[in-house]
Formats: structure tokens, C-alpha cells, sequence
């Protein structure tokens, strides 16, 4: 079992419930999809040269939402354990936007790009 379980289940909760209103959100949802499927059985993922800028919009999608919809409701119920991994996805989704845009931008979308995430909050 993954010491991500709870990345897992973030990342699937919003590829399950965002409405797949037009062919790239469609897409993005798969590759959050692909990346939880990938981080189920080792602590990485990675994503083809094709799917580097949509992912990279979905990764900062899971950050966005959660910093306005979910933390919020979090740190009101006091469940520190929740604030700690909402955080961690947060931050941990943050980063990863970073580093496939820059990764796209080097590489001119040509080379896939393996991330390996940092350690779970403990």
C-alpha cells in the first residue's frame, strides 16, 4: 500500500467530479487519472512529452481548488492531520507545475518526464 494514498484520493476526487465540459478538460482529468493509477504502486509518475502542459494545468487545478474549497473547511474543523496532507498536496502540486513547465520549455515538449515525490507528511 502507497504512503500516498491520501494524494491518490485527492487527485481522483477531482478527476471523478470535475465536468468534463470540453475535450481538453477531458484530457486533463485522464492524466490526473493516470498519474494516481502511477502513484498507487511507486512514490513517482511520469508523463509523456504530449501530456506535459495539460498535466501541468491539471496539477496546478488540484492546487487551486484546494486551497479555496477544501483547506479552508480543514482548518475550521481543526483536523490537523487533513490540514498536513491538504497542504502537502498543495504545495506538492505546486512544485510539480513548476517543474514540467520548465521541463517543457528546455526540452520544447519533446522528451517525457519522470517526478518523484517528496516524502508523505508524516
Amino acid at each position: 500500500m502507497s504512503d500516498y494514498t491520501f494524494y491518490v484520493g485527492h487527485l481522483r476526487f477531482i478527476a471523478n467530479r470535475t465536468g468534463r465540459v470540453n475535450d481538453e478538460v477531458s484530457r486533463m482529468m485522464d492524466i490526473l487519472d493516470d498519474i494516481a493509477s502511477q502513484i498507487e504502486t511507486k512514490s513517482a509518475f511520469k508523463l509523456k512529452a504530449e501530456d506535459l502542459r495539460l498535466g501541468s494545468r491539471a496539477l496546478a487545478g488540484v492546487a487551486g481548488f484546494l486551497q479555496k474549497q477544501i483547506l479552508p473547511e480543514v482548518v475550521a474543523a481543526q483536523n490537523e492531520v487533513g490540514e498536513k496532507q491538504v497542504r502537502w498536496v498543495i504545495d506538492t502540486s505546486m512544485a510539480f507545475t513548476s517543474k514540467i513547465l520548465m521541463h517543457a520549455e528546455i526540452t520544447s515538449d519533446k522528451d517525457d518526464l519522470e517526478l518523484d515525490l517528496p516524502k508523505a507528511p508524516s
